[in-house]
C-alpha cells in the first residue's frame, strides 16, 4: 500500500458520501439542534421536523408559539445553520 493512512474522520465522510447517507444524518442532527437552539419551552411543543428541498417544516401544537415564531424565521434560519456548519436551510414553515 503506497496511500498513506487515512484518519477516521476522513473515512467516515467518504462513506457516508459514497452511500449517499448525508441527507438522513442532516435529517437527524437538525431535530437535535433545533432542540438545543430553541430550547425546551419550543421543544415540548415541537410534534415533527423535517427538512425537504432547503426547507424547514415544524409541526407546533401551540398556535400562540407558531405565532410566535413567526417573527423570528430569519434568526431561526441563521442559528440553525451556523449550528448545522454550513447553509441547508433557506427557508422555515411552521404549521
Amino acid at each position: 500500500m503506497s496511500k498513506d493512512p487515512e484518519n477516521i474522520s476522513e473515512i467516515l465522510k467518504e462513506f457516508i458520501k459514497d452511500n449517499k447517507l448525508e441527507q438522513g444524518i442532516d435529517n437527524v442532527r437538525i431535530v437535535e439542534l433545533w432542540k438545543q437552539q430553541m430550547g425546551s419551552g419550543v421543544a415540548n411543543y415541537t410534534q415533527s421536523i423535517q427538512l425537504s428541498n432547503k426547507t424547514l417544516f415544524v409541526s407546533l401544537s401551540s398556535a400562540v408559539l407558531r405565532e410566535e415564531l413567526s417573527y423570528g424565521k430569519t434568526k431561526i434560519i441563521q442559528m440553525m445553520n451556523e449550528a448545522l456548519g454550513k447553509e441547508l436551510i433557506t427557508k422555515v414553515v411552521l404549521r
